[in-house]
């Protein structure tokens, strides 16, 4: 059974907000200053998604069955009963390390998806969700944001430092 209590409803809204923000702020920006952001972002060896052609097949394209364009009723029926619902978004709490929310748009079709995880060895890797690692800043935390023309839709991939980072994943339908 799950114990819900003040700290970790606090934590969730605390963490499950600070990725949904940064997404907005991110799909706000210009095309060029989105387009320096990627690039400045691009890891240093290797190469990168759009050389190896995974700009048009993203390999996270899906969350526990959920897919950007669904209908928010096929979306509840994959990921179960959501901890809060409403027109516009559900938040969902697997577990005390996993928490996703679902954004709906008008047409109550997912239009964007955000998946956090908080420290514990079940987080992703940048190389699992957008087939190449970045490289991570001095302090250890990680932020990679790839577009994907055919698909449509944009992920990102972001990390805090520490012992127990934080991992967010958010992909969302390009404008």
């Amino acid at each position: 059974m799950l114990r819900i209590t003040v700290r970790r409803i606090t934590r969730f809204l605390l963490f499950s907000s600070l990725p949904v923000a940064l997404a907005i702020q991110t799909s706000l920006t210009t095309p060029s200053r989105a387009a320096a952001v990627e690039q400045k972002a691009a890891p240093a060896a290797g190469k990168a998604p759009a050389e190896d052609g995974d700009k048009n097949d993203p390999p996270f394209h899906e969350y526990k069955g959920v897919r950007i364009g669904m209908a928010a009723d096929e979306a509840r029926k994959k990921l179960g009963d959501p901890a809060d619902k409403s027109d516009r978004q559900d938040f969902y709490t697997f577990s005390d390390n996993e928490s996703a929310q679902v954004f709906y748009d008008a047409e109550k079709k997912v239009f964007a998806i955000s998946v956090n995880y908080l420290g514990g060895d079940k987080s992703p890797t940048c190389k699992s969700i957008l087939g190449a690692e970045a490289e991570a800043k001095p302090d250890g935390s990680i932020h990679r944001r790839v577009d994907y023309p055919k698909a449509g839709f944009w992920v990102a991939y972001s990390r805090t430092p520490g012992d127990e980072p934080m991992v967010t994943v958010t992909m969302q339908k390009k404008p």
